[in-house]
């Protein structure tokens, strides 16, 4: 159960706040939802408390996690496929969408990875923009740090 006030990841949105927690009637029947907003574009996002989890929304990585998402970003035994585009823009998606910091960490490092070999596609370049600000802003907050201070050291971690 989240709190009003405390900060929480919704899958591909980012970081929000739980401004409330209010009860509607769908369908007849009360429902009790989360009211979230992002914290990145302050867009109301309504969930429903009973499938919360369901949906993918957690809380903010603890700080010790953080070394654990750094050591996925420095990673650079890994392959990628080669496959077209919008099958690897597919299958990243996925990634972004399952709400993991994890499995956002590794989009943004193959993306990054692919950009030293090629160009990517606009596609491409606007998830790796996605990845890394949900990074960012959710290392920031689990580090209590400013955003300039991540950005500098994951920046540092690609280019080590």
């Amino acid at each position: 159960m989240f709190k009003v006030g405390q900060l929480a990841v919704y899958p591909a949105h980012g970081v929000g706040v739980i401004e409330s927690v209010e009860e509607r009637e769908i369908a007849g029947s009360p429902h009790r939802f989360y009211i979230m907003r992002i914290l990145e574009n302050e867009m109301i996002i309504m969930i429903p408390t009973a499938n919360a989890e369901t949906v993918g929304l957690r809380p903010v990585i603890s700080p010790r996690k953080v070394s654990e998402v750094y050591a996925i970003l420095k990673d650079r035994d890994v392959v990628i496929e080669n496959q077209t585009w919008n099958r690897r823009y597919r299958d990243y998606m996925k990634k972004i969408k399952t709400g993991s910091v994890y499995e956002v960490a590794q989009v943004m490092r193959d993306l990054f990875l692919l950009k030293l070999d090629k160009d990517l596609s606009f596609g491409e370049r606007k998830m790796l923009d996605t990845a890394r600000n949900l990074l960012i802003k959710e290392l920031s907050i689990a580090r209590r740090t400013s955003e300039e201070n991540i950005a500098r050291e994951v920046e540092s971690l690609f280019h080590a």
